[in-house]
């Protein structure tokens, strides 16, 4: 490509980012500092700190990204040691299932948790059939424990994002180092905690960040759970109220500071760790193959954390085929009419009509966007082309809600954007915020794939009379489309199941993306929780397919995708 084209494309791409992701932003910032009057004030943020429910939202918020963050590495790090230095029967089926509990976005595995530890749900019913508890006062689990119950979902759901970067971190790891330790006298367990975890820092970092803030910000469990001390849900619940009132923008402004306050301090903390452990192994790790008994302890411990992380997955589908599971271990009776209503119920049609325009229009936005953004990172000396990939993977750390309210900030009537609004269309707005939540999926894998193809062959192109553009359309982009689809099918499947986005930005039934479809059917009457449990099988179908398709085609660079 062309120095002059490269540098076209690199001010495309900063304006993009700089009025789809950095102007949202300050647009929801500036409300939240701004009177009525245009005056610069204090006074709405100070609030926050002053009214005690808000307060007990950031701490409840905090508390939950805290210990879901320390339960996901508790999972984690075992299973990635396991995983990278030994040997034990299913090792390659059970890595490839480790994505599992991501296929079902964890707000609808709650509807299956809440069928299974309701008052009436399949777990009282096992323990008052073993006389355990009695049927006249069951215990309701939901009473006080919604806290505890939406830090499982978020660690059975995140804990696979920090799986993926503390393996790969492992797998570079340079054994030498550890060997060196050994020879000195070093015990096992000492060298696990003197050495190889101050290595493994840098995945440590990357991947519980993305599950902090992740879990900081999570909307869709807690408003399942009726758990309503969150500031998630609080700003959610704020939208009925947005004209002339700057509290919810408030709130995301001190959930934007807490989230970049905890990345740059987890970079202060453990970002030196880079440079200790930094680079490839110079010698290949030689796993250990281990005794046949202590190998099926390794295969139950993996397997038993799979299939508890799986729990919710198996009561979204049981009850999705239940005509009436109340009171019983199992339904009594299974149908397939709900699936049968869900094809056609006009919100479901229209939803997924939605949710496929919204998705294959940001898709086609993200691979032009990601395509770009990598080829100038990996093949130019563009100055400030780090800076633009740097842009590309904030979505990753800023949290959704937050830029979700910047897009309403920047499309109100008055705003320079407020085209973005056709009527009550969200369309533009929606294909904008996927693609733009998304992009990073895309960015990583295509430099990977540009990584691995020599520029010689560019080169050789050129030698041949070939343009620099027609080098790159005809010979780069075929040696690099494995990654592009993989990349791709991560950025169309995820966006299909956007929660922050479409809970905030699709007000309308009519234009209602498939999430927030589902949560409108979980708050309705009769059969309504079947129907939703119905879409969500869908969902984990269509999610399956594409993550698998995805770790296929990547293979170990998966876990890249997720930094």
């Amino acid at each position: 490509m062309s120095r002059k084209l490269s540098i076209s494309i690199f001010v495309v791409m900063a304006v993009f980012f700089g009025c789809f992701f950095a102007f949202p932003i300050w647009t929801a910032v500036r409300v939240a500092f701004e009177t009525p009057d245009h005056q610069f004030t204090l006074e709405f943020i100070w609030e926050v700190f002053e009214n005690q429910l808000y307060r007990e939202g950031l701490l409840n918020s905090f508390l939950i990204a805290i210990w879901t963050t320390l339960g996901c590495l508790l999972i984690s790090l075992p299973l990635a040691l396991l995983f990278v230095r030994y040997d034990y029967p299913g090792k390659t089926i059970l890595n490839s299932l480790v994505l599992t509990p991501m296929v079902l976005p964890p707000f609808v595995g709650a509807i299956g948790i809440k069928a299974i530890l309701g008052q009436q749900g399949a777990l009282n019913s096992l323990l008052m059939n073993l006389g355990m508890m009695s049927r006249e006062h069951p215990v309701d689990w939901f009473a006080e424990g919604q806290m505890p119950g939406i830090v499982i979902m978020e660690v059975l759901h995140l804990y696979p994002i920090l799986y993926l970067n503390v393996a790969a971190t492992l797998a570079n790891l340079d054994p030498a180092m550890e060997e060196a330790a050994a020879s000195l006298g070093c015990p096992p367990w000492k060298r696990l905690w003197r050495v190889t975890l101050p290595l493994v820092m840098p995945g440590i970092f990357a991947g519980g960040t993305i599950v902090f803030i992740w879990a900081f910000t999570e909307l869709g469990v807690p408003l399942v759970f009726d758990f309503e001390r969150v500031t998630a849900v609080q700003i959610f619940r704020s939208l009925n109220d947005l004209s002339g009132n700057p509290f919810p923008y408030a709130l995301v402004v001190v959930m934007l500071t807490f989230s970049t306050l905890i990345y740059l301090l987890s970079k202060v903390l453990f970002g030196r760790a880079t440079a200790a452990g930094g680079g490839r192994a110079t010698m290949a790790r030689e796993t250990v193959r281990l005794p046949l008994g202590l190998g099926l302890l390794c295969t139950g411990f993996f397997a038993g954390i799979t299939f508890l992380a799986v729990i919710p997955h198996l009561g979204v589908a049981l009850l999705s085929f239940s005509k009436d599971w109340y009171g019983t271990v199992l339904p009594q009776e299974f149908t397939l009419d709900h699936y049968h209503s869900a094809l056609g119920h006009e919100l479901t049609l229209s939803s997924i009509a939605n949710s496929l325009k919204y998705s294959g229009l940001a898709l086609v936005v993200a691979l032009v966007l990601g395509i770009s953004v990598a080829y100038i990172n990996v093949r130019t000396k563009i100055w400030g082309r780090q800076l633009l990939d740097m842009m590309a993977m904030l979505p990753l750390a800023v949290p959704g809600i937050v830029v979700a309210f910047g897009y309403l900030a920047m499309t109100r009537p008055g705003q320079p954007f407020d085209w973005l609004i056709i009527g009550e269309d969200p369309l533009l707005l929606l294909v904008i915020a996927y693609a733009v939540r998304r992009l990073p999926y895309v960015v990583r894998s295509a430099s990977a794939g540009f990584q691995q193809v020599s520029p010689a062959l560019e080169e050789a192109a050129q030698n041949l009379g070939a343009s620099p553009e027609r080098a790159m359309w005809r010979v780069t982009l075929p040696l690099v489309a494995p990654n592009l689809v993989a990349g791709g099918l991560l950025a169309f499947a995820f966006a299909m199941l956007e929660v922050s986005d479409s809970m905030i930005l699709a007000q309308q039934a009519s234009y209602f993306p498939i999430t927030k479809a589902i949560y409108s059917l979980i708050l309705s009457l009769g059969n309504g929780p079947q129907l939703a449990a119905a879409l969500g099988v869908w969902a984990m179908i269509f999610l399956t397919v594409t993550i698998v398709g995805a770790s296929v085609l990547l293979g170990k660079r998966l876990g890249a995708l997720f930094r």
